[in-house]
Formats: structure tokens, sequence, C-alpha cells
């Protein structure tokens, strides 16, 4: 499989709301997304698998701060490396660090973002819903900063 990362314009819209309605309980808008694509500090990447939209990934950046709003995978296409490709794809922007929310229960995820070096720096109690859930807070450092790892 053939796995493209590009800069997601406004022409990709109705794929993107075809992936949140696909991954999440309470997706984005076509209206939200938009204007996500139009922000000058938020870019969003959408990975095309052999030429299908498959996944997308959004990071606000300010002053060197990243800030990842969402990473979903089509359901087919997962555990094929397209978040891992679209993770690699943000960490090419000038950042200071990246930060991620992640479901506690994701435990893929989870393995996923330690094993591209981001640590667990916090929690979030009832950060999601539909269902309930808390998130784990996770970041990892571009430049030389301190760090304390959550446990």
């Amino acid at each position: 499989m053939d796995i493209a990362i590009k800069t997601a314009t406004v022409d990709d819209v109705a794929d993107i709301l075809k992936i949140e309605q696909a991954c999440f309980s309470t997706p984005w808008t076509e209206q939200g997304i938009r204007e996500s694509i139009e922000n000058e500090n938020t870019r969003l990447y959408i990975a095309l698998a052999d030429g299908k939209a498959a996944g997308y990934m959004g990071v606000q950046i300010f002053s060197g701060e990243g800030y990842v709003t969402n990473v979903a995978t089509l359901p087919e296409f997962r555990r094929q490396g397209i978040a891992k490709a679209l993770i690699n794809r943000v960490l090419q922007n000038k950042m200071d660090f990246l930060t991620l929310e992640v479901r506690e229960g994701n435990k893929a995820a989870i393995s996923l973002y330690e094993s591209l070096g981001f640590e667990r720096v916090g929690f979030r109690p009832h950060f999601y819903r539909n269902p309930d859930e808390n998130a784990v807070l996770m970041t990892k450092y571009l430049l030389n900063c301190p760090t304390t790892p959550i446990e």
C-alpha cells in the first residue's frame, strides 16, 4: 500500500468529515473542518492510501508550541502505518514540543505515541464524552526541554 501525506485544502473537507463521522462519537462539523483549514495557526494533513482518504491529523502551532487537535484513521486502514505517517509529517513542523490528549483506554494509540517518543505528562479526568473517559496528556519534546514523565 502506498501512503501519501498532503496538506489538506477545502477540497478535502468531505473526506475529513467522513473520517470524523466514522471515528468519533462527537465529530467535528463541516464548518469546523473548513474553519480549521482556513486558520493560519492550524494545519490539517490528510493521508491517502493508494489514493483513497484513509486518515487525517490536525495540529495547532503557536510560538513553537504544537497541540494536536485530532488523529483519526478509518477502521479499515488501522494498524497499517497511517497514524504513524501522519504524526511523522506533523513532526516536520518547527516546534519546541508537540502535545496531545488520548483516551485512557486507547492502549494502541498510547503505545504508538510512546514508540514515537511521547511521554505521559499529565491526566485529565472526565475529558471525553460518549463515553465518559479520562485523558492521558502526552508530550514529545523536540528541543532540550526538561521533563518529568508521569508514571
